[in-house]
């Protein structure tokens, strides 16, 4: 039986004229097709599995299409029977059986096809009309709001990239989520997560951190503050270069302080163990050069991605964020740092602390939009270096904004006490020259602690802290290499932050 076999006459008849494309038109739409993919799904339980990552029940022109499938879809998370009997039964226990146009309406769907062979070819046509519906209503929303002259240009073109992207990535978000799709995704993530050894995010490749978070997690914002001097950059650029070349999750670093070239500078030092000033002169030996162009070539293909624009917006970035996600599957963004940041628009003409308030809300907000950890770099405010004793940074301290605290899921400080002369751990008196702590003071899903770290200031690099006479670091696994290696086979320098060393 051909599923589709009326005259469009009827398809017209039955579509309501909806103010998407201008008076009278009829908003593009498929209702043969939405009643042959219902249709095969009735008739065929296992269909489902073939459209349910394709169709959302807004894909759906007509409203009564929409609670069917909203009924099937309900049935085959309980791992319920699915036919007309059981549709019907959830149609009328939620009361909309009537409103579908009851049994008959089901067994009418039943009718439409012969066969759930060509579910899928029908259920993408059915999303490429919801596709152009939206853009229309999108258009339209744009359209009527950039009239209006009280409305802050830079914002409508966020909101019309937002929307944009949102299509693209096929995410037509909801307005709310029930608790029962909540639970139900809350207990598959624990069920992988118990299942898979490793971390649950993104590795930074520091054992002791690593143990702290199980990974950066999807959506976290962290922050990573110190003063001038301790080794933000240095920090972040050893992490990149773990997460890009030993676990291949590709990463977008924007550095509002160094050039590109500086950053990428810093990191062939680091992989090749070729110091800081010799490769900043150029005064290396044969054996050396040997050892650059040997060692080089990792960095050359790890997915490691660097916007250095100065003065950058959280508009921009935001778009740029949307881009590198999209194209590049990046895992995890890094911002070098946030104090060089500009809220932008009208934003930016409140008080400083009011536009630290907006930028940290809106890395917040781009990081549960992408749903990827973004990690931002801070200053910390000069009263750390006016307190007596061994100077240990406090959440008190972070610059200009108690928001960058309220907002971040993870706070955490770098403390060098050699870098204010003092030699000794004031926790057990050993030695700590050539030794970092990252202090983990704030963390709103796990526990607080602090994690030291081996600090090389001749190539800027972090590493492991070894430890003589024990079994060694553990090294953990990331539970997204699988996924992100499969994506990723398809200026000047400011003296009021200056990590050492700089190229």
């Amino acid at each position: 039986m051909e599923p589709f076999a009326s005259s469009t006459s009827r398809t017209r008849r039955d579509a309501p004229i909806l103010p998407l494309g201008g008076a009278g038109r009829i908003p593009p739409q498929a209702i043969e097709l939405e009643e042959a993919v219902l249709g095969a799904l009735l008739i065929d339980r296992d269909a489902l599995s073939k459209v349910v990552d394709i169709l959302a029940p807004e894909s759906f022109y007509v409203e009564a299409h929409q609670h069917i499938f909203e009924a099937v879809t309900h049935l085959f998370g309980e791992s319920d029977p699915i036919d007309i009997l059981t549709v019907a039964q959830r149609l009328r226990k939620e009361g909309k059986l009537d409103k579908v146009g009851g049994e008959s309406k089901l067994i009418g769907l039943s009718t439409r096809v012969s066969s759930s062979a060509h579910i899928e070819f029908h259920a993408r046509i059915v999303v490429q009309k919801h596709i152009q519906r939206e853009l229309i209503r999108i258009s339209n929303v744009m359209i009527e709001e950039a009239y209006d002259e009280t409305n802050d240009v830079l914002e409508l073109l966020d909101k019309a990239e937002q929307n944009l992207f949102n299509v693209s990535q096929g995410n037509l978000k909801k307005n709310y989520e029930g608790s029962y799709e909540l639970v139900k995704q809350a207990v598959s993530r624990i069920e992988e997560i118990s299942k898979r050894e490793g971390l649950s995010g993104v590795p930074s490749g520091f054992t002791g951190v690593d143990r702290v978070t199980s990974g950066w997690q999807k959506s976290d914002l962290i922050i990573i503050a110190a003063r001038p001097g301790m080794g933000k950059t240095a920090l972040v650029l050893s992490m990149a270069r773990n997460m890009a070349i030993d676990h291949n999750i590709p990463v977008g670093i924007f550095s509002l302080e160094m050039s590109s070239v500086q950053l990428i500078t810093r990191l062939i030092s680091s992989e090749t163990g070729i110091g800081a000033e010799k490769l900043r002169k150029g005064n290396l030996d044969s054996t050396e050069w040997q050892q650059l162009t040997s060692k080089v070539k990792r960095l050359e293909d790890a997915p490691i991605f660097i916007d250095d624009t100065p003065g950058l917006s959280v508009f921009d970035l935001r778009a740029k964020c949307r881009r590198l996600v999209a194209q590049h599957k990046v895992g995890i963004i890094v911002i070098d740092y946030l104090q060089l940041m500009t809220a932008g628009g009208n934003k930016a003409s409140g008080n400083r602390e009011q536009e630290i308030s907006t930028i940290s809300r809106s890395l917040k907000s781009i990081a549960k939009e992408l749903e990827i950890p973004v990690i931002a770099i801070s200053q910390l405010s000069r009263a750390v270096e006016t307190r007596g004793g061994s100077k240990r940074p406090l959440l008190s301290d972070l610059r200009e904004s108690g928001a960058i605290e309220q907002d971040a899921d993870i706070v955490s400080f770098i403390y060098r006490p050699e870098y204010y002369q003092i030699h000794e751990w004031d926790d057990d008196g050993t030695p700590c020259d050539g030794q970092a702590e990252l202090i983990v003071a704030k963390h709103r899903n796990g526990s607080l602690d602090n994690i030291r770290l081996k600090f090389e200031s001749s190539m800027a690099k972090f590493s492991n802290l070894d430890h003589h006479g024990g079994a060694g670091p553990t090294v953990f696994e990331s539970k997204m290499n699988a996924a992100a290696n499969d994506a990723f086979a398809g200026g000047n320098v400011s003296p009021m932050d200056e990590d050492y060393p700089v190229f």
